[in-house]
Parts: structure tokens; sequence; C-alpha cells
């Protein structure tokens, strides 16, 4: 089945022809924590990843990002990047899920705020 998915999906982790050119011309970087898989080729021209489960970009954490843009040159495997105490850990897009952010008064929230800057209009 997994065989059949890589041979006709190309959300689910890598096709076919990314599965060859990594394998030809790949050289593996590092790893983050979700098990996302990061490559260059041999002359450094070119950077990508290879996704663990869904294609999703938002799942590339900053580090890894600024390092795939070429932002800077080496992975934060190597030179990892300084982060400030206030930084939150990286999460991804969680757009359209149920834990994505509702702001008070949203229809979505379990208890909707009540609204007290709103009067319906009653006619006379």
């Amino acid at each position: 089945m997994k065989i059949l998915l890589l041979l006709l999906t190309w959300w689910n982790s890598q096709t076919l022809g990314t599965r060859i050119f990594t394998w030809r011309k790949g050289v593996r970087v590092g790893e983050d924590a979700q098990g996302n898989v990061f490559y260059q080729t041999r002359d450094g021209k070119k950077r990508w990843v290879i996704y663990n489960g869904l294609t999703e970009a938002s799942r590339v954490s900053p580090d890894w990002h600024g390092w795939l843009h070429f932002t800077w040159d080496q992975p934060p495997t190597s030179a990892p990047v300084a982060h400030k105490a206030w930084e939150k850990p990286h999460l991804e897009n969680l757009t359209g899920t149920e834990l994505a952010y509702a702001p008070a008064g949203s229809i979505r929230r379990v208890q909707p705020a009540p609204r007290s800057d709103y009067e319906p209009w009653k006619p006379e």
C-alpha cells in the first residue's frame, strides 16, 4: 500500500521522482524533531526536505526554514540558532483543525463570549 501511495500521491512524503533524485544526488544533512529529513546536493546548490507524513510546509521549524532558503549556510545541527527566552515553540499551521485559534466572540468557541458592544436593531 505504501508503494502505491508513493507512486500516485505527491502530498504523502515524497514522489518517485524526488526519491530517485534524492538517492542519486542528495546528501543527508539532518532531521528535525518531527522526523522531517533535510538534504542538499553535493555541491550545496540545492536544498530540500522530505516530510515525515503529509507534505505541509508549516511543519518546518524556523531554524530549518532559514537553512532551506539560504538565510544561513550551516544547518541547525552544526550551528544551532540562538533563541530568545520569550520565543514560543514552533507549531504547524492549525487552520481548519479543532485546535485553530478562535478569538473571543467566535461561534467556534465552546463558550462564546457575550457581546456587550452590539445592540440588535428593533423596528418600531
